[in-house]
């Protein structure tokens, strides 16, 4: 099959074998990239129309218990300029952000166990007592399922947890012993069977990564089926074991975008702050590729130049009001809208 037939065959089951998998991996015209992008915009439109859902992003610890060799909130690195937010900061940020029009608020942090499962819930019922039309998404790594419901019972409403890879091998490359992609996959196992609105994804060109291993998260999703999907270019931090390693690239990312679009249909996707560092206008062209959530950032001011997962992270110095009109300027550029809106899975 050529590359036409198989975004054709993608389009009308769904999935594809993994040799076709590998080959839509690979070579492709413009053409071909064309067809593909477009295809997955005409998806992504026929459920979402042209809607951007904002998601107000408060990266509200860089603490880390684990030693990710890619990430440069790693507990080993003494040079990170670690912080915590107060729960009164972190509800000033929801505050302005309501007033800003975003319904979604997303807690992201470190594996960081300072905070306990009272106070992760004593935030999220805070949150949703303010302000009861809004949704809660939780990405604080890996805990045990009673906590997941804990989190759940408390009003959180999604959580975000990237698998990274499916592969155990490759897992074991980009990640201390500890941590196993087992663990990672029950995790996302045990929140959906809770009842969230669950992310997993992965980084694009992640050290060693193969055309292997990205059919296996093509595989591994839809097995699971998750309500949002991550995809992001791999970036190096001069402070990881992998600061010398080439990053994704944005060809790679979008490629990946349009075709997990087309595998889903419903899936919420975010154009990442990671594609807009590694390109001007990514996220655009993220959302060009079938995207249709962006995640401008709530953190104060204070603390935005210290959660740096990668090198070169974009709008650490921006107010959030100055995160948000510029995101619905650049949406409007290429005919898209932001919404004032919780953007639900549908």
């Amino acid at each position: 099959m050529n590359n036409r037939e198989l975004i054709e065959k993608l389009k009308t089951e769904g999935i594809l074998e993994r040799e076709e998998f590998k080959c839509l991996l690979g070579e492709m015209t413009s053409e071909d990239k064309e067809l593909l992008y477009s295809c997955a915009r005409e998806i992504r439109e026929k459920h979402y129309g042209k809607d951007v859902y904002l998601r107000g992003l408060i990266e509200f610890t860089n603490y880390c218990r684990n030693d990710c060799f890619y990430c440069g909130i790693r507990k080993s690195n003494l040079a990170a300029d670690r912080y915590r937010l107060t729960k009164e900061e972190i509800l000033d940020c929801t505050d302005k952000g309501y007033e800003l029009g975003f319904r979604t608020f997303v807690l992201q942090g470190g594996e960081d166990m300072f905070y306990s499962d009272e106070d992760v819930c004593d935030l999220v019922s805070s949150i949703k007592m303010q302000h009861p039309d809004c949704a809660v998404t939780l990405s604080i790594g890996e805990r045990s399922r009673e906590s997941y419901q804990k989190y759940y019972d408390a009003g959180a409403d999604r959580y975000l947890l990237r698998h990274e890879t499916a592969d155990p091998v490759h897992y074991a490359r980009l990640h201390p012993s500890e941590l196993s992609v087992e663990n990672r996959k029950k995790c996302l196992y045990d929140l959906k069977e809770i009842g969230y609105q669950v992310g997993a994804g992965i980084m694009i060109g992640s050290p060693y990564q193969t055309d292997d291993n990205v059919v296996d998260d093509l595989i591994f999703m839809k097995e699971l089926e998750p309500h949002m999907i991550g995809l992001g270019p791999f970036i190096p931090h001069k402070d990881t074991p992998f600061k010398d390693e080439k990053a994704g690239t944005l060809e790679d990312t979008l490629r990946l975008l349009a075709i997990v679009r087309i595998m889903f249909p419903h899936v919420l996707l975010p154009a990442t702050t990671a594609l807009g560092t590694i390109d001007p206008r990514g996220r655009e062209k993220g959302i060009l590729a079938g995207a249709n959530v962006v995640m401008p950032n709530l953190s104060p001011k204070s603390v935005r130049g210290k959660y740096l997962l990668y090198d070169g992270k974009i709008c650490t110095g921006d107010e959030a009001a100055e995160c948000r009109s510029c995101m619905e300027r650049r949406m409007e550029s290429i005919g898209y809208k932001v919404v004032v809106s919780r953007g639900d899975y549908r």
